[in-house]
C-alpha cells in the first residue's frame, strides 16, 4: 500500500491554513478539469486534486491522515501495523463529493462508498463511522472485543486533536470482511433530547501469512513435500478456529493445485469453502547423505525438463 502524500499533490505545507488549503484546490481544479485541459492524464491529475482537497479540506479525515503521516516512516515499503483502522468520523463514513473512484489508500483509511447508506436526516444525531481490524478466527467463532477508537475534536479556535474511546464490541460469527456492524446510539449525542446517532463499525481482518479470505471463502497455502505432491498423502490442514482436518493430496498434484473442502470457510446461511492451495516445499540439501539423495533422483528423472513448455533452442 503506497502512502498518498496529499499535501505534495495540492502544493502546500503540512501546516497550511484550511483558506490555503482551499485555495490550492480551487487553482490545480480549474487547471486540471477535464472539460477545460484535455491533455493525457488531465483527468487522473484532476481526481488526484479532488481526493487529496477530500481529506485535508475535512478537519477530522485531516487529523487522521496527520496521525497516520506522522507513524509512517519515509520510504517504507509496509505501513505500520493497523495504521487503517480505529479513526472514527462524523457521518455514515467517506463522503465521495462526486470526484469518482478513490485511490486504495483513500478507501483503506477513511472506508467505502457502501458506508454512506447509513446516514439519517434531521432531527436524528448524526451517526458515525470507523473501521476496525479483527481476526479472522473471529470471523470463525465470534468473539467479544475492547476496541479503541480515535475521534478528531475541532475546538472554539479551530484546532483539532485526537480523543481516545474504549467500546466492548461483540462480534458474531460469520461476519465478512466489509460488512458494517451497527452499534446503536454510539454515535454523535442528540439534539434537544433526541436519540443518539449510531455507530457502524466497517470489519476488516488482520493480515495473517496463513490464510486470505474472499467473500465467505477463505485460502491457505499448504506447503507439501515433492514425494507427497507426486505419491499422494493424507495431510493436515489447520483451520482459523483453531481446528485441523485431514485431506488428501492425490497423486501427480502440481504447485497451486486448490483443494476444495466444503462449508469450511467463514460460517452463514450458506457457508464459504476453503481452499487449500498446495506449494512444494524443498526438503534441505546440508549434508553429503541429502546431497546425494538429490544426485540419486536426479539421475532416475534423468529425461524430465523442467523448463519443456517455455520452449527455446
Amino acid at each position: 500500500m503506497q502512502f498518498k502524500d496529499y499535501y505534495q499533490t495540492l502544493g502546500v505545507a503540512r501546516d497550511a491554513s484550511a483558506d490555503d488549503i482551499k485555495h490550492a484546490y480551487r487553482r490545480l481544479a480549474r487547471k486540471y478539469h477535464p472539460d477545460l485541459n484535455k491533455e493525457a492524464g488531465a483527468e487522473e491529475r484532476f481526481k488526484e486534486v479532488g481526493e487529496a482537497y477530500e481529506v485535508l479540506g475535512d478537519a477530522e479525515k485531516r487529523a487522521a491522515y496527520d496521525d497516520v503521516g506522522r507513524r509512517w516512516q519515509p520510504g517504507a515499503e509496509q505501513p505500520p501495523p493497523g495504521w487503517d483502522s480505529g479513526y472514527e468520523f462524523s457521518g455514515g463514513g467517506a463522503d465521495f463529493g462526486g470526484f469518482g473512484d478513490h485511490s486504495d489508500f483513500f478507501e483503506a483509511l477513511f472506508g467505502r462508498r457502501g458506508a454512506q447508506a447509513h446516514r439519517h436526516a434531521p432531527p436524528r444525531a448524526q451517526d458515525h463511522h470507523a473501521k476496525v481490524l479483527i481476526d479472522l478466527a473471529d470471523a470463525y467463532r465470534g468473539a467479544s472485543r475492547s476496541i479503541r477508537l480515535q475521534m478528531p475534536a475541532v475546538d472554539a479556535q479551530g484546532r483539532v486533536s485526537l480523543s481516545e474511546r474504549q467500546l466492548d464490541v461483540a462480534i458474531p460469527a460469520g461476519v465478512r470482511e466489509g460488512q458494517h456492524l451497527r452499534l446503536a446510539g454510539q454515535g454523535a449525542p442528540g439534539f434537544g433530547g433526541g436519540p443518539p446517532g449510531d455507530l457502524y463499525l466497517e470489519v476488516a481482518f488482520r493480515p495473517d501469512p496463513r490464510w486470505r479470505a474472499d467473500g465467505r471463502d477463505v485460502y491457505l497455502d499448504l506447503p507439501v513435500a515433492p514425494w507427497e505432491a507426486a505419491l499422494g498423502a493424507d495431510v493436515d490442514a489447520p483451520l482459523p478456529d483453531g481446528s485441523v482436518v485431514r485431506l488428501t493430496v492425490p497423486p501427480g498434484s502440481a504447485p497451486g493445485r486448490k483443494l476444495r473442502l466444503k462449508g469450511k470457510g467463514i460460517p452463514g446461511k450458506t457457508p464459504g469453502d476453503l481452499y487449500a492451495v498446495l506449494q512444494i516445499a524443498l526438503p534441505p540439501a546440508a549434508d553429503d547423505a541429502q546431497r546425494q539423495a538429490w544426485r540419486e533422483l536426479a539421475r532416475v528423472h534423468g529425461g524430465f525438463d523442467p523448463r519443456a513448455a517455455q520452449g527455446g533452442a
